[in-house]
């Protein structure tokens, strides 16, 4: 436990699904004592926001419920990334409601708009890199403004700054073209971040896992399984394990003890890097 977070104000973006991977950090940083801002879009927006990709209003609640549960605040916001207006809006709410920002984790992403290069339509390309990379510079940018107007704290600094990556921010794969392009810029934008952010005492790093069976991660299976010729969805997840030296797919809270760590006064001389969470499938 990590008991310099308690206390702490943070904002999980896309953490509004039960069983996903920002709700998991959500639950993590609640242990440890920190307040939480839960965001998530909040509705659907036809195929570039379905159902199985985003965290409806009802189930926010819930997560921040169970974050209640744990004996910590919370507080929900909606919003859209590609809006620079929402995500300011959401700066300004954690604010109003906790007196202060500490740490943001950039979660929401679109991981779902998969496809052949050659019949990538615009739309598609433009909402996967507007979501995951224009949305995060978005929060960086808001966030670190309130963060810097604070002031450090001490020995933990002024603030942390984690993006959620992907072992697609190392690696190239087949149907993922702008997912991938996506995410090996949230690591640039990372580096970039922790350079200009470093003087002022703000920690920016990147988490990059490999697959978690989310209730995201089912749908991918279920496409990539496909898509890539297996016979089964076990088949497929069969080869992945395959592929990892410790033998499993990831879990969330493999993630989510990362961002735990990564938001403490243990890793207080970490800045600009992207870990790898991956079992050893990745190892750059």
């Amino acid at each position: 436990m990590y008991a310099d977070l308690k206390g702490k104000v943070a904002i999980v973006t896309g953490a509004g699904r039960r069983e996903g991977l920002g709700a998991a950090i959500v639950r993590r940083l609640a242990e440890e004592g920190a307040r939480l801002v839960i965001h998530d879009l909040g509705r659907t927006k036809g195929d570039m926001a379905p159902q199985h990709g985003v965290g409806l209003v009802d189930e926010l609640e819930q997560v921040a419920q169970e974050v209640r549960a744990l004996g910590s605040e919370a507080t929900t916001f909606t919003g859209d990334m590609l809006v620079e207006a929402d995500v300011e809006a959401m700066v300004a709410h954690a604010v109003k409601a906790f007196g202060r920002l500490d740490i943001l984790v950039n979660n929401a992403g679109v991981g779902y708009l998969f496809g052949p290069l050659l019949e990538m339509t615009q739309e598609r390309w433009d909402t996967t890199l507007g979501v995951n990379l224009r949305g995060s510079f978005f929060a960086i940018k808001h966030a670190a403004r309130q963060m810097v107007k604070q002031g450090p704290q001490g020995d933990w600094g002024a603030g942390r700054i984690i993006s959620i990556g992907s072992r697609a921010s190392k690696s190239g794969s087949a149907f993922t073209s702008a997912y991938v392009a996506s995410k090996h810029g949230l690591v640039g934008l990372t580096r970039s971040a922790a350079v200009e952010l470093g003087p002022h005492r703000i920690n920016v790093n990147a988490v990059c896992p490999n697959h978690v069976t989310t209730g995201l991660g089912a749908w991918q299976n279920e496409f990539m399984a496909k898509a890539r010729g297996y016979a089964s969805v076990e088949e497929y997840l069969a080869a992945m394990r395959g592929r990892i030296p410790l033998g499993r797919v990831g879990l969330v809270d493999d993630t989510a003890k990362a961002v735990a760590f990564l938001c403490s006064t243990e890793a207080i001389y970490i800045t600009g890097e992207a870990m790898n969470v991956s079992g050893g499938e990745e190892m750059h």
